[in-house]
């Protein structure tokens, strides 16, 4: 089995679950907080996966490193590393988020921009993008990119709208290629 499709079934069974116990918001939460201690420190991850690093000092640090999560997550954690998972834990975060979201009607863009965006700019995208692909909003994460020259790219999902004058001086560029 592939590795994202065991860190769905992980993903899913923790947001069933969080449903049951109207924890879906705190466990949201508390994953991102360990997204932003992976990201933050990527030698934690290395620890968790060192085979020479005993699971009884892996179970350790995490109960020390996320005391003030909730059970359900450390407990998730630990399950990782008696099955030798630690790996996914991003992973498994990344598709809890999609399905929270999902749930939610909400859905994550990334936006390319020359600058960054004004609150009323983020807003005025969310409205309509949102409304092309079925959703009630967006979360956006602007990203400043100095090469599009001008105007943004959006992306959602494996979806790219593009707007930049960077990308319309290459679809100007193939058109012209195949005038020839």
């Amino acid at each position: 089995m592939s590795q994202n499709a065991v860190a769905s079934r992980y993903a899913l069974a923790l947001y069933q679950l969080a449903k049951e116990q109207n924890l879906l918001e705190q466990l949201e939460q508390e994953f991102k907080v360990v997204e932003q201690v992976l990201n933050e420190n990527p030698k934690f991850l290395t620890i968790l996966k060192h085979p020479k690093v005993s699971k009884d000092a892996k179970k350790a640090l995490v109960k020390d490193v996320f005391k003030d999560a909730s059970q359900t997550l450390v407990n998730t954690i630990l399950l990782l590393i008696d099955r030798k998972r630690e790996d996914l834990l991003l992973e498994i975060a990344e598709q809890y988020f999609l399905l929270a979201n999902e749930a939610r009607g909400i859905a994550e863009a990334k936006v390319y921009s020359v600058r960054p965006l004004t609150a009323d700019e983020e807003q005025a995208l969310s409205e309509v993008f949102a409304k092309k692909i079925g959703k009630s909003e967006l979360r956006i994460k602007n990203i400043v990119d100095n090469s599009l020259i001008g105007g943004i790219k959006l992306r959602i999902g494996n979806t790219i709208y593009d707007g930049s004058v960077k990308g319309k001086l290459e679809r100007i560029e193939r058109q012209l290629l195949q005038a020839k």
